[in-house]
């Protein structure tokens, strides 16, 4: 998933020395995270309480999902070599129930079993090295290991069986959005109602921002060499979630390579989309959703979208080296950003 950037006036709002709406700050999951508090006259405690409640949660998500870590439970589940049940925690249950949904939903296109394949095209916690490609046996071999249709779910164990001993999951397209709804939860049985939670990218807004209103995030436009928002949407009680292919890839022998795989193919993304938001009311499914949209294409995946009554706003690159936008209905209010190199419009 890739950045959602605050829009700059909500920043300036908060940056005149108000150390109440300062916003709280830590790391996780590889990435960051940012909780910007609308409600005014905290203590210095309470706010650090905060802090604390925040890094907390997040880090138990971790280190469950990570496949970075070795004990965690993701870890200990892909290390399960046999066919007999997996008992899981509740957390990470919760999150293959909605993978597998979505699985189905999207037929195919959303697959948290593709970590080999993953690796083979040279990213991930396992990624060989950059410029390697699987050849054409290889592929066939890694991609009869993969398939979210060999995961069994068990609600009544609270388990999972692999059909595969092989089989090895990557919760990277999911857990951070689960991770923000987490917060989310913890902040709303504690009182806080008005509130923007965000790590690495997903986005989950409560309320309203200082000064009221809907909080306002910007959209990044797809580019690799800088950060620049392409529009402004605003979200209330909502959660937005971004997939995209500019900001992780490979060259190589001129041929961009994507970090997204295809389930279908196993292959990298070979599309005009650049990215997709979709906004949700659980930043869990906007997150997956984003993914598998992504991966179904621009045309595809506004059909799905429509389909599944998902608000989402789309990004495709022209031959001519512009950029194309669409808009689902359910989508929130959008203001579009002109590019710093864009011809003024006619009046």
């Amino acid at each position: 998933m890739f950045a959602l950037l605050l829009v700059l006036l909500t920043l300036r709002t908060l940056c005149c020395g108000d150390v109440a709406r300062t916003p709280l700050t830590g790391e996780t999951m590889g990435t960051g995270w940012t909780l910007t508090l609308a409600k005014p006259g905290l203590t210095r405690a309470e706010r650090a309480q905060l802090q604390v409640t925040v890094q907390q949660t997040l880090d138990a998500v971790d280190a469950a999902m990570s496949t970075w870590h070795a004990d965690s439970e993701l870890a200990r589940l892909n290390a399960h070599a046999g066919s007999a049940s997996f008992a899981l925690s509740a957390p990470v249950f919760r999150v293959l129930q909605a993978a597998q949904q979505i699985s189905e939903q999207s037929a195919g296109a959303f697959d948290v079993t593709l970590g080999p394949l993953v690796a083979a095209w040279g990213f991930g916690a396992a990624a060989r090295a950059a410029d390697a490609a699987p050849v054409p046996a290889e592929l066939a071999a890694l991609r009869a290991r993969v398939g979210y249709r060999q995961l069994r779910l068990d609600l009544g164990l609270r388990s999972v069986r692999k059909q595969s001993g092989a089989l090895e999951l990557d919760l990277s397209a999911i857990a951070k959005g689960f991770g923000v709804d987490r917060v989310a939860e913890e902040l709303l049985a504690r009182g806080q109602r008005d509130f923007l939670i965000e790590v690495g990218g997903e986005v989950r807004a409560a309320g309203e921002r200082p000064g009221g209103g809907p909080w306002r995030v910007a959209i990044e436009r797809p580019l690799a060499s800088e950060r620049a928002p392409h529009a402004v949407v605003e979200l209330r009680d909502q959660a937005l979630a971004t997939s995209g292919d500019y900001r992780s890839f490979h060259q190589r022998a001129g041929q961009r390579r994507s970090h997204l795989i295809d389930p279908r193919t196993g292959r990298p993304l070979t599309h005009r989309l650049a990215s997709v938001s979709v906004v949700h009311n659980q930043a869990m499914l906007a997150d997956a959703w984003a993914t598998a949209l992504m991966v179904l294409g621009p045309e595809q995946g506004r059909h799905v979208a429509i389909a599944r009554g998902l608000g989402a706003y789309g990004i495709v690159r022209l031959e001519d080296g512009g950029e194309q936008s669409f808009t689902t209905p359910g989508f929130p209010p959008t203001r579009e950003i002109a590019a710093p190199d864009a011809a003024p419009e006619a009046r």
